[in-house]
């Protein structure tokens, strides 16, 4: 198998032109093009989800779509989403921390 090139990358690439064109007010991404998947764009959000709903939103991807997961101890939460755009797999994922539980004090609730 030959080394891809470039080119090889263009679809991811012109995706990622075509949504700075089209949605330069949104949030910054972390942006990930690879030559492991070298069709796929990933666009990561870190610190809090909102990025990621706005781009969301934006490219109308129904939010049954998404998945969510928990990671490292339950301390981060993830949403990631998977999408065609412009011929082009766009990978959005979103994290998160999840706030700590505050402790409920065995006998603390409505008295009667």
């Amino acid at each position: 198998m030959s080394p891809l090139t470039l080119a090889d990358l263009s679809a991811p690439l012109m995706t990622l032109r075509m949504l700075g064109a089209e949605f330069p007010h949104l949030p910054a991404p972390c942006v990930t093009v690879s030559t492991v998947y070298p069709e796929r764009l990933e666009l990561s959000f870190h610190d809090d989800f909102a990025g990621f709903e706005a781009w969301r939103e934006a490219l109308n991807i129904a939010p049954e779509s998404v998945v969510h997961r928990v990671q490292v101890g339950g301390q981060t939460g993830v949403l990631r989403v998977r999408a065609t755009f412009a011929g082009a797999e766009l990978e959005l994922t979103g994290y998160a921390k999840v706030p700590a539980l505050e402790p409920v004090l065995s006998g603390a609730g409505a008295v009667s």
